[in-house]
């Protein structure tokens, strides 16, 4: 009897403990940077100094040079020659129709053509801006998805703590009431299981952490094992906003891809202007001056002009080329449309799923599973039930308790890759779950999204996908 009330002075602010980190009410909604100084920071440094990006900003350049070249004429051609009379000596000066020669010859297009290259050159450097915007709301969302994986394993660190710390007190305890007889082998077995059970869990988590780190200190251009103290927890973490009823033209009209299909449009249709102007001849003009030694020099000045007698194989091609060219075009924009919008709708029923699941943990899962913590341990505190029944509900709270976290998170990755305006399969962001047998045991991954993210069919994702951030 002593051991019993022992155990109950031990376990009473353990339950009280679990009473009090049960959040009934989630914590306001706001941007997701705008209150969190760190989290601010670590995407203003990738930001700055992520090579992705700043190869992607350096690419933008090299393809602006390219604007002025294409509008550039042709080069010159300078011809140096000699004609002469005769095999056995020179003879300028001395025949006249012997002489030096230095001719120049300037290409000239057909009226309309370096403008138009000029105008294709200049869509081409706006769609390379356009890839320079998804890669930096990659690299934004990739910090963001870091982040939240690197407060979810910390958060399920604590967890895991804080349960280490209940199953020592229950290992002595069961040790000493196995020494006097009062209980059972089996209870001390069970505890020193379980606590193996958290070192493993532990170690997993651990490593995870580390990789997370590297990722996003690969982001922001830092060594990977730069340490990032984290003052927050993911449960402090505001839930995300649902998805606004105009978040579809937003998207329509910030999507890189959608934009970048669209300058595709009106490239193709200035590719098929200038192929209709190809069909024009092109000029050049000479000019030469040719000395003869004593004799007065002579010049000559000469027009010449192409002939397009291949049409029918050449520019007529080029013309029905640009055309099939446009017409793909014009589906390439339908196909990102059509995706962009498939994406949205998915994720605003799986974000609404994840936050209707959130609401069944604070409101009902969590307070059901310390209630009946509770209640068993005031069962085996009069001898009702068996040690085991204890460590068992405690196990379902603490993975209820873990299921929210999880929970939690995966309606972070949900909402990121909204913002993100990602075309592929959502990235989960996931932890390994606590060790323990409640109804929540299972819930790594928990929501809609992480079953989409975990099936065959999204692994493959979309053309124009953004990296993965997972802590598995």
């Amino acid at each position: 009897m002593r051991m019993a009330l022992r155990l109950a002075l031990w376990l009473i602010p353990l339950a009280g403990w679990a009473q009090a980190q049960v959040p009934l009410d989630p914590p306001p909604a706001q941007s997701p940077a705008a209150d969190d100084p760190l989290l601010a920071s670590l995407i203003q440094e990738a930001l700055t100094r992520n090579p992705d990006l700043a190869q992607a900003r350096t690419l933008v350049d090299a393809e602006r040079e390219r604007v002025p070249q294409a509008r550039a004429l042709p080069d010159p051609t300078l011809t140096l020659g000699i004609q002469n009379d005769s095999f056995n000596r020179i003879e300028v000066g001395q025949m006249e129709t012997s002489y030096y020669q230095v001719m120049v010859t300037q290409p000239l297009p057909w009226p309309g053509k370096r403008a138009m290259r000029g105008e294709i050159a200049q869509l081409g450097a706006q769609a390379t801006e356009a890839s320079t915007e998804r890669t930096r709301l990659t690299v934004e969302a990739d910090v963001r998805r870091g982040y939240t994986s690197l407060l979810l394993i910390r958060s399920q660190l604590r967890l895991l703590e804080d349960q280490a710390l209940f199953l020592k007190q229950a290992e002595a305890t069961a040790r000493s009431r196995y020494e006097v007889g009062q209980g059972s082998q089996a209870d001390l077995l069970r505890a020193q299981l379980e606590r193996t059970r958290l070192d493993q869990t532990r170690a997993q988590l651990l490593a995870q952490e580390r990789t997370s780190l590297a990722v996003l200190n690969r982001l922001r251009g830092m060594t990977p094992d730069t340490l990032i103290p984290t003052q927050r927890t993911l449960e402090q973490v505001p839930d995300p906003q649902p998805v606004a009823p105009d978040f579809q033209a937003q998207a329509e009209a910030r999507s890189p891809e959608l934009k970048a299909a669209r300058l595709g449009i009106q490239q193709a249709q200035r590719s098929l202007d200038l192929a209709r102007l190809d069909r024009h001849p092109d000029f050049s003009v000479s000019a030469g001056y040719m000395p003869r030694g004593g004799l007065e020099p002579m010049w000559t000045a000469s027009v010449g002009i192409t002939l397009p007698l291949w049409q029918k194989n050449k520019q007529k091609r080029a013309v029905a080329e640009q055309e099939y060219r446009q017409t793909a075009s014009n589906w390439d924009v339908e196909r990102v449309r059509c995706l962009l919008a498939q994406r949205v709708q998915e994720r605003k029923g799986d974000l609404d799923a994840d936050l209707q699941v959130i609401r069944l943990y604070r409101a009902g899962l969590l307070v059901q599973s310390e209630g009946t913590f509770r209640a068993t341990l005031a069962q085996y505190m009069v001898g009702k039930v068996p040690f085991l029944a204890v460590l068992e509900a405690l196990d379902g709270w603490v993975s209820d308790q873990s299921g929210l976290i999880q929970a939690q998170a995966q309606a972070q990755a949900v909402r990121i890759a909204l913002d993100e305006l990602n075309l592929a399969a959502t990235p989960s962001i996931s932890a390994s779950a606590l060790p323990g047998g409640g109804m929540a045991g299972a819930a790594q991954g928990t929501g809609t999204a992480a079953a989409k993210a975990a099936s065959p069919s999204a692994a493959g994702g979309e053309p124009g996908s953004s990296s993965s951030m997972s802590s598995m």
